[in-house]
């Protein structure tokens, strides 16, 4: 089976429902399997440092009302690409399996969050979880939380952007001794992280995904363009190829050089 790719649009659409609409539009276009956005209330966000370095603000424009979702929603399953959502709050888990239960995303800064994953096993048939600025002790702890829902460990590491030297490509490896199914959340700039997790056998890959770099908002700056996801997405096309097995024969595209050429410049 074929890699999965998510297009992480996030909070990138800075509350624009065209603009997230186009880039649903373009993610799909490009290929991308699930494209994924995040949910949250910002009326219940606790005091912190994101209050002076200008995420709240942010956060109150991206912010996803109920209808807000149910838009996005339509307009992934109009695009013919599954709809996802990050959950920070166990109080949303009710309104956003109300929406879709295919999947569901349990973001790295809530990776111990026992009650979120309490409210999750079993509500969504698949549940992916990254684990970036996680201990390992603390990731062993995941696949004994998801027990009825099929789980996907996703490797991660919380840095934005990520330098090629700290991408840390073993652990994603490491994660098959703990679930069957594994993958990749990257934030390195370009493709070459997620090539890379392909080529190692990741199940799922996901990147931030943007239509232009200079749109406001922290994670346009090293998101994917939709000419960067369709390369990605062709490169996942091109490795399922490659790697198909076709036994140890040659192939039937091979004959005429075994039956015609072979041997043509013996004496």
């Amino acid at each position: 089976m074929a890699c999965k790719v998510i297009a992480e649009i996030g909070w990138n659409h800075m509350g624009d429902m065209d603009l997230a609409r186009r880039m649903i539009d373009a993610a799909a276009g490009a290929g991308a399997d699930i494209v994924k956005f995040q949910t949250w209330r910002v009326s219940r966000l606790k005091p912190g440092p994101w209050d002076t370095d200008g995420r709240r603000e942010i956060y109150i424009k991206a912010e996803l009302s109920n209808d807000r979702h149910r838009l996005l929603l339509d307009a992934c399953r109009n695009a013919g690409v599954q709809f996802m959502t990050s959950l920070f709050d166990v109080r949303d888990t009710e309104f956003v399996a109300s929406l879709d239960r295919a999947c569901v995303k349990i973001p790295s800064p809530e990776a111990v969050n026992a009650e979120l994953f309490a409210a999750v096993d079993g509500r969504f048939d698949r549940v992916y979880v990254s684990t970036g600025a996680s201990t390992w002790d603390e990731v062993k702890t995941i696949p004994s939380r998801v027990t009825t829902s099929a789980l996907t460990m996703l490797h991660c590491v919380s840095k934005y952007p990520c330098p090629p030297d700290e991408v840390n490509l073993p652990r994603m490896a490491a994660l098959r001794g703990l679930t069957p199914s594994v993958g990749y959340s990257g934030h390195l700039d370009g493709t070459a992280d997620a090539v890379a997790a392909i080529a190692l056998g990741a199940d799922v890959v996901e990147k931030h995904f943007t239509l232009d770099r200079d749109l406001p908002g922290r994670d346009n700056k090293f998101a994917l363009l939709p000419a960067d996801l369709q390369a990605l997405c062709a490169f996942r096309n091109d490795f399922e190829g490659m790697t198909r097995d076709r036994g140890l024969e040659m192939q039937d595209s091979e004959r005429d050089v075994h039956t015609i050429f072979r041997g043509r410049w013996s004496a």
